[in-house]
């Protein structure tokens, strides 16, 4: 029988120190987003979501829903095994083809999850390019991180956008005659900046390393069509290998890299979490690919969305609420600072007045970085706007 002690000291240690984590049970609601029903301790009230990544509402989106409810009829529930053994369908063909299209590339690769995309992609290229060392940002994703250490390949880590330190980094590794490949992301989740992606891509060119970004957070936001931050700075052909999400912006489920048809090709065949998993749904696909389409027609919903998460900056400011300094994109991160009080007044928020932002600490973020993570839709209106800045200053001034 097995030792609960152990299990219960790791539980009882997460709650000491704040960062036990409280998964609130909430029901979307088809229409009302980012209205949700919360289901509490003692009652079921209606809320508002400021925590979603379903980033500009797609997930409720008609032209998705529809796509999904056709695909649903005409394929049923699942894609009945894995990619290779039955359960590539016309819809998984179709969204690849588009997601290649969207970024520029020859080829995309669809996995159940951006996560599952990012590790086994960076597993498979130590695979194919045996001397291969990783050169990877100090603040990239838990997914990036894992791909890197369970593909037993070399590598160092940079301080996060310190391009000297990257520079020495590729010296050192071009001098030892191993393949440099350079892991970052665009944009950064928790503290809302940009990685300097051109002076990464110049750097590889000087030392002849791959690229390899995480564009999860950008990807249906920026660039003319919303194909992420590449397409906003007109660079997407210095990237060698881009990974992306369904599960954002896009407003399903799902990840992809998209890359040269020959790189692809190589890590569909060595990549164990694509190749022995069972794939995407159809419906999934359907819904996706009626998404992707549709943001590359519609850019005024990301004029929107930037336009409402600059308003709440500004509020947040005009009230004297701390915004992290470093954010430039959607993300607005409510500094805290203490693991303890940042889960008191997400709790108070919710409870009191109706607010949905989850607390964020370690290990997400550094010890005395806690915060609370705000992403403003363009469905999140000015009014809504205004009560938030006012229940956010207020609860503060409580647990101050």
């Amino acid at each position: 029988m097995i030792n609960l002690t152990p299990f219960e000291s790791t539980v009882n240690q997460f709650k000491a120190n704040g960062n036990y984590r409280v998964f609130n049970d909430i029901l979307r609601e088809r229409g009302k987003f980012p209205k949700n029903i919360w289901y509490g301790k003692y009652a079921i009230k209606e809320i508002v979501n400021w925590c979603s990544n379903d980033y500009l509402g797609m997930g409720q989106h008609k032209v998705v829903i529809d796509a999904m409810h056709t695909a649903l009829e005409q394929t049923g529930a699942g894609s009945g095994g894995t990619r290779n053994i039955s359960g590539t369908s016309h819809y998984h063909v179709a969204l690849e083809a588009e997601l290649a299209v969207l970024h520029s590339k020859k080829s995309a690769l669809l996995f159940s999850s951006a996560y599952v995309a990012n590790e086994w992609s960076l597993i498979a290229l130590s695979k194919i390019i045996p001397n291969i060392v990783f050169l990877s940002d100090s603040k990239n994703h838990a997914s990036l991180i894992q791909g890197i250490r369970h593909s037993g390949a070399d590598k160092l880590i940079w301080q996060h956008n310190d391009m000297k330190q990257l520079e020495q980094q590729l010296e050192q590794v071009s001098a030892d005659g191993h393949t440099p490949c350079i892991v970052f992301e665009s944009v950064y989740s928790m503290d809302g900046d940009v990685s300097p992606i051109e002076a990464i891509c110049d750097l590889a060119d000087k030392y002849n390393a791959i690229t390899y970004i995480d564009e999860v957070h950008a990807v249906g936001l920026y660039g003319e069509r919303g194909a992420g931050y590449l397409e906003k700075l007109g660079v997407q052909d210095r990237v060698d290998i881009v990974n992306g999400t369904l599960g954002k912006a896009i407003g399903v489920t799902g990840g992809y890299i998209a890359s040269n048809d020959v790189v692809c090709d190589a890590i569909r065949l060595v990549a164990s979490g694509f190749i022995f998993t069972t794939s995407l749904s159809p419906v999934l696909c359907a819904g996706a690919l009626a998404s992707v389409k549709w943001l590359k027609d519609h850019p005024e919903l990301r004029e929107q969305h930037q336009r409402q998460a600059q308003r709440l900056k500004c509020g947040f400011e005009a009230k004297g609420i701390e915004v992290a300094a470093t954010t430039t994109t959607h993300i607005v991160p409510v500094m805290i600072r203490d693991a303890v009080k940042c889960k008191r007044i997400s709790d108070r928020l919710l409870e009191e007045h109706g607010l949905y932002v989850q607390p964020i600490n370690y290990p997400t973020v550094p010890v005395g970085e806690e915060r609370l993570r705000f992403a403003p839709t363009p469905l999140h209106t000015d009014a809504m706007i205004s009560d938030c800045v006012m229940a956010v200053r207020k609860v503060i001034d409580e647990y101050t």
